[in-house]
């Protein structure tokens, strides 16, 4: 609220946002002294917000507000003075305290009316708190004013650095430069739009200059031209005429030479200063959006207090990194996900204080969150010291769902466990309560990161408690990406999506029923066509192999084949046109330093198109263009083994005379790819799982289109009886592999068809 609009604002908005600033400072204190109920510093701040509550629902005509206040007063200075000293229900008392003038700033009428039972209910129990044991100090009677209601003087505004962030009210001593201004996030999204852009067309400055060097060079060589022209002149071929000209020419150019370099340096000077001075403009525009982490956890400490204590659990939150900056936006979305996984911690997490008592543990339980900043991102960890989970009964309850049979489930990692729980609908609570059981925490905790474009994963240790990781951008309004080109146009992978990024070769690549895979710390990974997800044309790739990103999205992983990497970028994000709906595939969009548009990547959505398409089995092959191109084409041997080993073999000795070599692990995977593309040479084992070799050749005679194609045996059986078998089939070629050896084995694809190149 600004200074003009306080001078405008009732007595009662102003009681308001004292309310709302003093219990934080209430709660904040009072969580102190529930573990600490000696702690003077918290007692004093605690009864100075009590007091100048008073005074200013005094002001105000708020006499619910004032006895409140008073009692609160009175119990906290009894406590001081050590006449008491505060237990838990000293403390839930005045944490209801702190409410009800919470709840009295916000609706006046509301105490009188519908409020006064509850009023006088918390009024009467916060006399009674001291039990009779000690007398309440004489100088407070309970319901009387200390000092006469018409001097009272106006309360001092809040000094204690948890209300820094609100505004100051009338009379408080904060300088101009403390004020606080509230602007609209449409303004302050507006500026950073703006600053973005100008920054933007400050990198554009430096091609110019580029231009402006090339020009400088060439009025460099049109100077030693005229120099040379002169100097050939001077044996008296040229006429006087000519000469003076050549001589006025040459002058001109020199002070054009002298003129553009002078301007060079001002544009030079201009360009740097200017594009510090748009950077430190966005910079601050960004800072402008950024609010500490504090932000997002008014009331949490006090929720998990309360949640704990109606479960009969003693918890406490301990929070590491308050003051780390992150954008409102992101800090506005991660209030759910952090209510979700800390309501999670003291539900399931936490155990009773009797079981922990037995367990070698301290009656209160702790959940630690700790946020700061790595790379662009903010990491967030949030770690309860409770039982962690039980896998056994985790099992159960997979079982039990149907999600897996029992034998799966026993040979499941605890890894793979784990992320049964943020499964939509599971939940291991057999009753739902107010608190869980209906199995919407973590996969709603899940979602809305994810939507944030960031991640989240799950550790535990059994007995000692569960620990979360999430990684959300420090802000939306910026992206850390990987720049790609796709159909000649750019493109960007968020990097929290991507796992790495590769070049793959085409003998990388191979066949398994059917759609490309490639190997990838030891399993295969599903290959797919950037410019058939995107629907554009496919251009011309790198000679260097396919570049391919690797984004993962849960349990999923999938290689993207693109063009081009062109790099990283920090991209300011654009968002789409709203007349244009939710656009597939695409979530925003940016501009690069050149000011070339470039189309930010939904991921999630990436998926949801990849598996389309491999429902429908319209996948195309990635490197199909690759062997259409110019130049000398190589031929293309399918070897088909269920053998790893001799797969990978002959895969080398073939690739290593020039060969294209595609892989197939058994006949009916064979025979999906020969009918998905073009071999000039078959090599197949025998027995082999789901369809064996001499299946496999009978298909390909009886097929019109590859009734001609040259196949060729390799199998562990040498009996003539198996050769003939083999031949009758359909095979050109037999190859023992007890006889087999490397030129053995490259004589004959020769022999069937030629060289690789030939």
């Amino acid at each position: 609220m600004t200074p003009d609009e306080m001078r405008d604002a009732s007595l009662l908005e102003l009681f308001r946002l004292e309310a709302e600033a003093q219990t934080q400072v209430l709660n904040a204190g009072l969580l102190v002294l529930e573990r600490n109920p000696a702690q003077a510093e918290q007692l004093e701040a605690c009864m100075r917000a009590a007091h100048s509550l008073k005074g200013a629902a005094r002001i105000v005509g708020l006499d619910a507000g004032v006895q409140v206040a008073h009692v609160m007063e009175d119990l906290l200075e009894a406590a001081r003075l050590g006449h008491l000293r505060l237990q838990p229900e000293h403390i839930d008392a005045l944490l209801q305290g702190s409410d009800l003038l919470l709840r009295i700033g916000s609706d006046a009428g509301w105490a009188e009316a519908a409020g006064r039972e509850a009023v006088s209910a918390l009024i009467a129990r916060l006399q009674g708190q001291p039990d009779g044991r000690t007398p309440p100090p004489p100088a407070h009677a309970p319901l009387e004013p200390r000092v006469p209601l018409a001097p009272s003087p106006a309360p001092p505004p809040p000094a204690l650095e948890p209300t820094s962030q609100e505004p100051e009210l009338p009379g408080g001593e904060g300088s101009d430069r403390d004020r606080v201004l509230r602007v609209s996030a449409e303004r302050l999204d507006h500026l950073l739009d703006i600053s973005s852009k100008s920054l933007v067309a400050f990198q554009r400055i430096k091609p110019l200059n580029d231009v402006l060097l090339r020009l400088k060079r060439l009025q460099a060589g049109a100077s030693r031209a005229l120099d040379m022209a002169r100097e050939s002149a001077l044996d008296g071929s040229l006429d006087p005429q000519a000469q003076a000209m050549l001589g006025e020419a040459r002058q001109m150019l020199g002070e054009c030479q002298q003129l553009l370099a002078g301007y060079m340096a001002d544009f030079d000077e201009f360009g740097w200063q200017g594009g510090q001075r748009a950077q430190l403009l966005y910079d601050a525009a960004l800072a402008s959006r950024m609010r500490p982490f504090a932000d997002v956890l008014g009331g949490q400490a006090r929720m998990v207090r309360d949640l704990g204590r109606s479960l009969g659990k003693s918890v406490r939150l301990d929070v590491a990194g308050e003051s780390t900056q992150v954008d409102r936006d992101v800090l506005e979305r991660l209030e759910a996900p952090l209510t979700h996984l800390l309501r999670n911690a003291v539900d399931h997490g936490i155990e009773s204080p009797e079981l922990r008592r037995r367990l070698g543990k301290p009656e209160e339980g702790v959940i630690r969150l700790q946020a700061r900043h790595h790379a662009g991102m903010l990491l967030l960890e949030l770690a309860d010291d409770g039982a962690g989970v039980a896998l056994e009964r985790l099992r159960d309850a997979v079982v039990a769902r149907g999600f897996a049979t029992v034998e799966t489930a026993t040979r499941m990692t605890e890894e793979e466990l784990l992320a049964f729980l943020f499964l939509p609908g599971f939940s291991m609570r057999e009753q739902v309560t107010e608190v869980s059981g209906r199995g919407v925490g973590l996969d709603a905790v899940q979602h809305m990161v994810r939507q944030l474009r960031g991640g989240v994963r799950m550790e535990q240790r059994s007995g000692c408690g569960v620990t979360f990781h999430i990684e959300v951008p420090l802000t939306l309004s910026v992206v850390r990406s990987l720049v790609v080109e796709v159909g000649g146009e750019a493109y960007a992978f968020p990097l929290a999506h991507i796992e790495r990024m590769t070049r793959l070769q085409h003998e990388d690549i191979v066949q398994l029923e059917g759609r490309q895979h490639f190997w990838h710390e030891g399993r295969h990974v599903g290959l797919v066509s950037a410019s058939q997800i995107l629907q554009c044309a496919e251009g011309k790739r790198d000679e260097a192999g396919i570049p391919v990103v690797l984004i993962r999205d849960r349990d999923s992983c999938y290689g993207v084949a693109v063009e081009r990497f062109i790099g990283e970028r920090t991209l300011v994000v654009m968002p789409l046109d709203p007349r244009l709906g939710k656009v597939q595939d695409l979530s925003a969009g940016a501009l690069l330093d050149d000011g070339r548009p470039v189309l930010i990547l939904d991921v999630e959505d990436l998926f949801t198109s990849v598996g389309k398409l491999l429902g429908s089995g319209r996948l195309e092959k990635v490197d199909r263009s690759a062997r259409q191109g110019g130049g000398v084409q190589r031929k293309r041997v399918l070897v088909v083994d269920d053998s790893l080993t001799v797969r990978e073999l002959e895969r080398k000795l073939l690739a290593s005379r020039g060969y294209e070599v595609a892989v197939a692990v058994d006949g009916m995977d064979g025979w999906n790819a020969l009918r998905s593309e073009h071999v000039d040479l078959l090599i197949t084992d025998i027995d082999m799982p789901r369809m064996d070799g001499i299946e496999l050749v009978t298909l390909v005679r009886r097929d019109p289109r590859l009734q001609s194609l040259p196949v060729m045996v390799v199998s562990y059986k040498d009996r003539e009886e198996d050769r003939r078998r083999g031949l009758d089939a359909g095979a050109d070629y037999y190859l023992a592999k007890a006889s087999f050896h490397d030129e053995a084995l490259l004589d004959a694809v020769v022999m069937l068809i030629g060289e690789a190149q030939g």
